[in-house]
């Protein structure tokens, strides 16, 4: 039983109760064909409970939860932004949701996947895309089993890949099950790759090219991409962009102009789609035109003679989902885009790197700033020098007092006692200025009442939890 079971079950009047559910009269038909003996029950344990009040109790629920339509939501490395509602009803239009993909009549369909990468390409210069993977991570190991197909097939021997310590989590464990070891690159004072490192890591003849997300997890662009896209090609490596914080980098600059080879982006964080609660995601993977072949299949091709459907690669990684991919959220992703066009797009990357160094210039006043240079989407700050052994976790829970969520925290690891903070383009100078004023009054709380931030949040329905005990000791079941 869950507590949620347990919350209604508590309601429960103990009176008689003229709710049951009628035995079955159907003429003709024996229960005891249907369900076995042992599997049926004279009297169910239901709650006694008028259906207004169980509909109050849900609603109550709801009302707690927290979402980007309640207010800001500064969840770094997420891009966890308003989308417009426009790309929600459109992808429900009957003529889109109630189709399948193996009815025959799906052209309209097929040409807007077709449209998307034709659209995708434009953004990133890559001059082939699949839309299979369904989601970001999907989309890296799709995007590194390319990689991999591209050397077997060419018969040389690569076992291992770069990835720096600035990468996303997910990229050393998508490697790993790409069947790659992983060479660790520790960043620089500037946040950024050290080139000589690279030079020493690319000499060793097993390593495939490396995987970089640039900006990175520390929102800092580095400076020396193309140098660093140079020297893995010029050691017959190939180089791999996890473009899931490209939403900054929007119509301003293109992984393939960059030096990349392979890319993979996030539809539901970059173009459109309530992003969190496990899905349903996207994560397209696009490449240059030697690796086209390695592509999933099946895979659409844009010739002469119209849309061709390309199966028998036997360069092909093969399938990696069930048909085309998750059809809603490209379609999604496809309204957003065709609203925006080519100058929307490029403001939402311009309006997100103003945002985010609008309140990194605001709150370095107070907190520590690790790499005190201009951002891009994202920030990390630091609990370094917070007064009265207040902690990044002290903060971030006294933050759900005043009623916002809180940013993304102790990550990167790379930054002891992160906060990571990531405004988006969708939220106005007020709201920004809402959370500024938030931050500094709890710096200001650390200073005069510590104990108020260390025993937060006060005002949740949950108050602090023990994480270490919850850690060890888990309760997985009522």
């Amino acid at each position: 039983m869950t507590s949620n079971s347990k919350l209604i079950f508590g309601k429960s009047k103990n009176i008689k109760s003229n709710n049951y559910v009628p035995k079955l009269d159907i003429e003709g038909v024996n229960l005891d064909d249907i369900l076995p003996k042992k599997y049926q029950r004279e009297d169910l344990n239901l709650p006694n409970i008028p259906e207004v009040e169980i509909v109050r109790h849900y609603i109550g629920l709801s009302n707690i939860n927290y979402g980007v339509d309640t207010g800001i939501y500064p969840l770094g490395s997420c891009t966890m932004k308003y989308n417009p509602k426009i790309n929600e009803v459109i992808s429900r239009l009957p003529n889109f949701s109630q189709i399948h993909p193996l009815q025959e009549k799906n052209q309209g369909a097929i040409e807007l996947i077709s449209e998307v990468s034709k659209f995708l390409s434009e953004i990133t210069g890559m001059e082939g895309f699949t839309l299979q993977p369904s989601a970001g991570a999907h989309g890296e190991l799709t995007g590194l089993l390319i990689m991999k197909k591209y050397f077997e097939y060419n018969n040389i021997e690569k076992k291992k890949i770069i990835v720096p310590d600035s990468a996303h989590g997910t990229n050393p464990a998508s490697a790993k099950m790409a069947g790659f070891s992983i060479i660790e690159l520790n960043s620089n004072e500037f946040g950024e790759v050290p080139l000589d490192h690279l030079e020493f890591a690319m000499q060793e003849e097993q390593v495939a090219g490396i995987m970089l997300t640039n900006p990175n997890t520390l929102g800092v662009f580095d400076r020396n991409i193309k140098e660093i896209t140079r020297i893995v090609h010029d050691n017959g490596g190939l180089c791999y962009y996890d473009g899931a914080n490209l939403n900054p980098m929007l119509g301003i600059s293109r992984p393939k102009d960059m030096g990349f080879d392979i890319v993979h982006l996030n539809l539901h964080k970059t173009f459109s789609t309530p992003h969190g609660g496990g899905g349903p995601g996207s994560g397209p993977v696009g490449v240059v035109k030697k690796l086209i072949p390695y592509l999933p299949e099946p895979c659409i091709i844009s010739r002469d003679e119209g849309l061709v459907c390309r199966e028998n690669s036997q360069a092909s990684i093969g399938r990696v989902k069930a048909f085309w991919g998750n059809f809603g959220v490209i379609i999604k992703a496809y309204a957003y885009m065709l609203s925006l066009g080519a100058e929307g797009l490029k403001r939402v990357g311009q309006i997100a790197v103003l945002n985010a160094n609008y309140l990194r210039v605001r709150l370095q006043e107070k907190y520590f700033l690790p790499y005190n240079r201009i951002c891009q989407h994202e920030f990390v700050l630091s609990d370094k020098g917070l007064p009265n052994g207040v902690t990044t976790e002290d903060v971030a829970k006294r933050i759900l007092d005043y009623g916002i969520y809180a940013p993304t925290i102790y990550f990167p690891l790379i930054v002891n006692g992160a906060i990571m903070i990531e405004p988006t383009e969708t939220e106005s100078k007020q709201s920004l200025d809402n959370f500024t004023e938030i931050l500094l009054n709890i710096y200001n709380e650390a200073m005069e009442n510590p104990e108020k931030l260390k025993f937060a949040p006060h005002n949740t329905p949950v108050k602090r939890l023990d994480a270490v005990t919850a850690a060890r000791n888990p309760i997985l079941h009522d």
